[in-house]
């Protein structure tokens, strides 16, 4: 997944893809230890997707967290 891709996708979309691709990664672990995986690049790919996707959630927390701080410094 791109990060232009990540950045698009709405809060309940990231959390789906986020649950999808540790899926993805738990099966191609599966298949390296059965001796199934051919393209054992996959593995590498799949936790950079991941990490991508932590931190796009991550950085969309922090922002609220802002926000919300923001709101109360004018409001008080």
């Amino acid at each position: 997944m791109k990060p232009q891709e990540i950045v698009k996708l709405s809060d309940d979309a990231l959390a789906t893809a986020l649950k999808d691709t540790r899926s993805e990664l738990f099966n191609l672990r599966f298949r390296l230890a059965t001796g199934q995986l051919d393209d054992t690049s996959k593995l590498p790919a799949v936790k950079k997707d991941i990490a991508r996707l932590q931190t796009e959630i991550r950085a969309r927390a922090i922002k609220a967290e802002a926000e919300a701080k923001a709101e109360v410094e004018v409001a008080g």
